[in-house]
């Protein structure tokens, strides 16, 4: 009985023993990680591309955890509709605020607001000076130089 027992027992500590591990591992898995997301098409009927590439960030920071996570969406051309569709779309807005509370950076080209004539302070959702880079082709390069993952979701 008392063999028994101590069999139990110690079947359970090697059981938990590798079940911590195995959550260790997990959590260890992905480390720190710097992606820049690129967003340049049309979001499709009522934005379910932009939704469902925000649902894509949102699922990396789930898996890596926003504190292992640098990110940066980087966005020209037709993408800049995420923003301009946000500026009236209040859950795409809640999206969008979220991401941001949890350190995604979301960038915009400057070429882009140019040549489009598009006034971010009155057509894009939250978007201030320091968002603007001079080109976002320029800049998927330049982060992609620095070390950063480049996705396409």
């Amino acid at each position: 009985m008392l063999k028994s027992l101590l069999v139990l027992v110690m079947g359970a500590v090697v059981g938990f023993a590798a079940i911590s591990g195995a959550q260790a591992a997990d959590e260890a898995r992905y480390g720190k990680q710097k992606v820049v997301y690129h967003i340049n098409y049309p979001g499709g009927d009522g934005g379910k591309k932009y939704y469902g590439a925000l649902r894509n960030i949102q699922n990396h920071i789930n898996a890596v955890g926003k504190e292992n996570l640098d990110v940066k969406v980087v966005m020209h051309g037709n993408g800049v509709g995420l923003l301009k569709l946000a500026a009236t779309d209040l859950k795409l807005q809640g999206n969008v605020s979220n991401l941001k509370t949890q350190n995604v950076a979301f960038n915009v080209c400057a070429n882009t607001l140019t040549g489009r004539k598009i006034d971010k302070d009155k057509e894009l959702f939250e978007v201030f000076d320091e968002d603007i880079v001079p080109s976002g082709v320029a800049e998927l390069s330049r982060l992609q130089q620095m070390g950063y993952t480049y996705v396409k979701p």
